[in-house]
């Protein structure tokens, strides 16, 4: 069974992102909250080799085309909440989360389930808009309808 173009730049996203926070981390780099952002860029990545595979292979319809990086870039936030979920846990549950968030936007006293939704919806937007702008900048390449 071949797994779908989707499902494997997504995995490569979410791999840049776990190997791109391990990094931080190691590195001690990790309370700087700026750095975080830059994982937006893997998301670019899994996306553009999408869209390029796509159009590689002849499909250059607007609507399925946005409907592959959509799944593409939300797979790939998915694969990495269930990672950071998988990992918070191993890493003290609340306690390890309590830390992330003073040095994050969280107030308060956030638990690891809603430390992982809102990183859920941050992920979600993040993949519409990364979808909006790669599309756009792809948009002289699809045909009309």
């Amino acid at each position: 069974m071949k797994i779908p173009k989707e499902i494997r730049n997504g995995f490569y996203i979410f791999l840049g992102i776990a190997v791109f926070f391990l990094l931080m981390e190691v590195l001690g780099l990790s309370h700087l909250f700026y750095l975080r952002l830059l994982n937006v860029l893997f998301i670019f990545y899994g996306v553009n080799r999408t869209l390029k595979m796509n159009l590689a292979e002849g499909k250059n319809s607007f609507v399925p085309n946005a409907i592959s990086a959509t799944i593409t870039s939300f797979s790939g936030v998915v694969f990495s909440i269930i990672a950071l979920l998988i990992y918070s846990h191993a890493k003290g549950g609340d306690a390890y989360v309590k830390s992330l968030s003073e040095a994050f936007m969280f107030g308060g006293d956030p638990s690891v389930s809603t430390y992982v939704l809102c990183l859920f919806f941050e992920g979600t937007a993040s993949c519409v808009i990364v979808t909006l702008m790669l599309m756009l900048y792809w948009n002289n390449k699809y045909k009309a309808d």
